[in-house]
């Protein structure tokens, strides 16, 4: 088996819960505008919102496309006019709330940091997932927390990665792995820069992608049998 030094996570839906972080903040947000949050409305924004962010992970868009325009989008469907940016700050305000675990992620990660160079890749905001990841109690175990926003690029580019890279001391990219839940963010981006990678397929998704994982697990605790 392959000696790992090096581990790279992602956050959302892989340490920390953002499917049930963003259901209570959307229906926090709508209960404040007084706006009935039906299942038909959920489902449409997150195709909206996934939409965005795919178009995000490609280049197409920046991050404050993706975030200041998704309500906007949303409620124009539906023929109402509504300001995105103030949407989304109401919307911020819950998300940075949510700090639910995945099973498992808080004894997984407290028991590697002291045997591995633990850090954070992640696409998302940068005040958002710092205070998720203090609420939860896992910021401590990592050297660092690299957030797209501060980098300037995002995960897959390999300039996203080759910024992380330069920024951690004596980092040997065989000894490296990458453990997310995204073929298209985590998985193909650590591809592109040349990392060993491991796909958290937690509800067996079908991969229909093309794009092959070194590893994939449904929980967080097979890492263990991955990497001891």
């Amino acid at each position: 088996m392959k000696k790992y030094q090096t581990l790279l996570f992602d956050v959302d839906d892989t340490l920390l819960d953002f499917k049930a972080a963003e259901r209570t903040a959307l229906h926090l947000l709508f209960e404040e505008q007084k706006i009935p949050l039906t299942d038909e409305i959920t489902a449409r924004y997150k195709t909206i919102n996934q939409g965005l962010w795919k178009s995000f992970e490609e280049g197409k868009i920046d991050r404050d496309e993706v975030v200041n325009t998704r309500f906007s989008i949303l409620f124009e469907e539906y023929g109402q006019e509504v300001d995105g940016s103030l949407f989304e700050q109401n919307y911020r305000r819950y998300l940075e709330e949510g700090d639910q675990l995945i099973l498992g992620a808080f004894e997984l990660i407290q028991d590697l940091q002291s045997e591995y160079d633990l850090y954070i890749v992640t696409n998302g905001v940068s005040k958002t997932q710092d205070k998720r990841l203090r609420n939860s109690g896992l910021h401590s175990f990592f050297k660092d927390i690299f957030v797209s926003e501060d980098t300037g690029y995002q995960k897959p580019m390999k300039e996203y990665f080759d910024y992380v890279f330069a920024r951690i001391s004596n980092f040997s990219v065989e000894k490296g792995l990458i453990i997310g839940d995204s073929l298209s963010a985590d998985i193909k981006g650590g591809q592109l820069a040349g990392l060993d990678t491991c796909w958290f397929n937690s509800v067996k998704k079908p991969n229909h992608t093309g794009i092959v994982p070194t590893y994939e697990i449904q929980s967080l605790n097979e890492l263990y049998q991955i990497l001891r």
